[in-house]
């Protein structure tokens, strides 16, 4: 394995756009249906009947609306709880369709996945900037002493909890910059930001995530991988906007920008 910074941002460029363009990548989201907005349990195009039940989802269908349940034909009932593994493991299937169930802030959904969605037959790429040394910067990240939450509106115009563990501070231009950020289960860092080029040069966020900080605090961080979040590929996604404080006074013209062209 090659250990160039320029060919490993290739090929994780190239890898990026492989998951995107996968069966169940964001581009095959072609809804997500609130369950509280359908009380009668029938969502629109979505078979079987979907009603809450506290912490679960109850299902039922019948031999003609074509579902499986963990692969198998499945008519009668069932009751499920929120997935959290990949799209395609799922345990609802109908027809090549992967229904997932979902949960935000006490809210349940169903999403359905559709490998052949408009927005998959027409991707043509992810525009990017090519890798450039000068985006990636030493970094230092300080933790509050608990997890915060800060309200901020979602892309599907609702507003919802965002949790922020810390700040993560480094240099740009010659200036410090600051993004509040949340730890992942991992250990690595996440953060939606905006900058100069947002919703002009670029999508108008973006997200980036960084490796495990050392015990003091110091992380790198490289612009060059600067995401697209799932809404920019799909309308369905319900991404988060950056949080007061995360929208640089700077432009950052690096990593992706936004999809190309059909």
């Amino acid at each position: 394995m090659s250990t160039d910074p320029q060919q490993e941002w290739q090929r994780w460029h190239e890898r990026r756009e492989a998951a995107v363009a996968s069966s169940y990548g964001p581009l095959s989201l072609t809804g997500t249906h609130w369950l509280a907005d359908f009380p009668e349990g029938r969502v629109p195009a979505i078979p079987g009947e979907w009603r809450e039940d506290g912490d679960e989802v109850v299902l039922t269908a019948d031999a003609g609306d074509g579902l499986t349940v963990d692969g198998e034909p499945f008519a009668g009932t069932v009751r499920l709880t929120a997935d959290h593994g990949p799209v395609h493991e799922s345990r609802i299937g109908a027809a090549g369709r992967r229904l997932v169930v979902l949960r935000r802030e006490g809210l349940w959904a169903v999403r359905d996945f559709d490998p052949g969605s408009e927005a998959r037959r027409a991707f043509r790429g992810i525009e990017a900037t090519p890798y450039d040394a000068r985006w990636v910067v030493p970094g230092v990240f300080r933790p509050y002493g608990e997890t915060r939450s800060v309200r901020v509106e979602n892309a599907d115009g609702r507003e919802r909890g965002l949790g922020l563990s810390g700040e993560l501070s480094f240099e740009l231009h010659g200036g410090e910059h600051v993004l509040r950020v949340a730890v992942e289960d991992d250990g690595t860092l996440w953060a939606v930001f905006a900058d100069a080029t947002s919703g002009r040069d670029s999508h108008r966020f973006r997200f980036l995530r960084t490796g495990v900080p050392a015990a003091d605090g110091s992380v790198t961080v490289d612009f060059n991988r600067a995401l697209l979040p799932p809404c920019a590929f799909a309308d369905h996604f319900i991404c988060p906007f950056p949080p007061p404080g995360n929208t640089l006074d700077t432009a950052v013209p690096a990593g992706e920008r936004r999809l190309n062209p059909s």
